[in-house]
C-alpha cells in the first residue's frame, strides 16, 4: 500500500527474468510523460479505451478494485470518479510514483475526488500479494506481453477476484483488415519513433519497441489461443471488442 507520505509500498517479488527486467527498465525511463504521450500516439484512442475498460464494470458503485498494471494511475483515476475504491499495483515504481506526482499536481474537485481510497503497491502480477477472492472486480492494461508466462499470470489475476467479480482487460492488438494492419505497420514502425525521440531517447527506444512487440505476441499467442486461457482459468460470459480499426482490444467477463 502507499505509505504515510504516499510512496508505493513495495510486496516481495519474484526474482526478474531477461523479459520482466527489461519492461522494468522500458517503463522507467518512460515514466514522467507517461500519461500524454500515451494519448499523443494514439490520438487520443487510448482515453477512449480506458474508459470503455471501466465501463465494463457494468455500473456497479463501491467495489473493490485491483488494478493490475496500473502505471501512472490513468485506469485507477477513472475507476475512482466511478466510487470505486482502488488499488493499483504495478512492477514499476517510478510509474507509480509519476502518477501520484500528478495527482498531487491537480486542483480540480473531481480530480480531488478521484484520489480518495486509493493505494499503491509495487509488486508482480505473476504472484499477487493479495488472498483468494479479496477483490469483487479487477481491470489489467497491456500486462501480458511483459510476463514469461502469460496462461499462468491469467490463472494469477482470477485468483483474487471473488465468484461473480468481473474481470475487464485491455491490450493492444494487430488490426485484421489489410488496409489497417499496413497503415499500423507504417505508423509503429517509421512515425512512433521518430515521434518519441521528440521527446526522449527512452521514448524513441519505446516506439522502435512497441510495434514489433505486439505483433510478435499475437504471432506467438493468436486470439484464440488467449481465449483459452482466460476460460480456463474461469472466466465465463467473456466478450471480445476491438477498437479503432483493431488497434486495441478489450476482454471482460465474470469469474466463475
Amino acid at each position: 500500500m502507499s505509505d504515510e507520505a504516499g510512496r508505493p509500498v513495495r510486496s516481495g517479488t519474484p526474482t526478474p527474468t531477461e523479459r520482466t527486467a527489461h519492461a522494468s527498465e522500458l517503463f522507467a525511463g518512460i515514466a514522467p510523460q507517461y500519461g500524454w504521450m500515451g494519448a499523443v500516439w494514439s490520438f487520443g484512442q487510448d482515453i477512449r479505451w480506458r474508459r470503455f475498460l471501466v465501463s465494463r464494470l457494468d455500473g456497479r458503485r463501491s467495489l473493490r478494485v485491483l488494478d493490475v498494471a496500473s502505471g501512472t494511475g490513468l485506469v485507477a483515476r477513472e475507476l475512482a470518479r466511478h466510487d470505486h475504491r482502488v488499488i493499483q499495483l504495478d512492477p514499476s515504481e517510478p510509474m507509480l510514483r509519476a502518477g501520484a506526482t500528478a495527482r498531487r499536481g491537480r486542483r480540480s474537485r473531481g480530480e480531488r475526488a478521484a484520489v480518495v481510497g486509493r493505494a499503491a503497491v509495487v509488486g508482480r502480477a505473476e504472484v499477487l500479494p493479495f488472498t483468494d477472492g479479496a477483490f469483487d472486480a479487477l481491470t489489467v492494461t497491456y500486462l501480458l506481453r511483459y510476463v514469461d508466462d502469460p496462461a499462468a499470470t491469467v490463472r494469477e489475476l482470477l485468483r483474487v477476484v471473488r465468484p461473480g467479480g468481473v474481470v475487464a482487460s485491455l491490450e493492444f492488438h494487430v488490426p485484421p483488415a489489410r488496409w489497417a494492419r499496413w497503415a499500423w505497420r507504417l505508423y509503429t514502425r517509421r512515425i512512433m519513433p521518430v515521434v518519441g525521440g521528440l521527446v526522449s531517447p527512452a521514448w524513441a527506444a519505446t516506439g522502435r519497441f512497441l510495434g514489433p512487440s505486439i505483433e510478435g505476441y499475437y504471432r506467438d499467442h493468436p486470439m484464440p489461443s488467449q481465449l483459452e486461457w482466460w476460460l480456463a482459468a474461469g472466466l465465463e460470459g467473456v466478450h471480445v471488442r476491438t477498437m479503432a480499426n483493431g488497434a486495441g482490444v478489450v476482454l471482460w467477463g465474470t469469474r466463475r
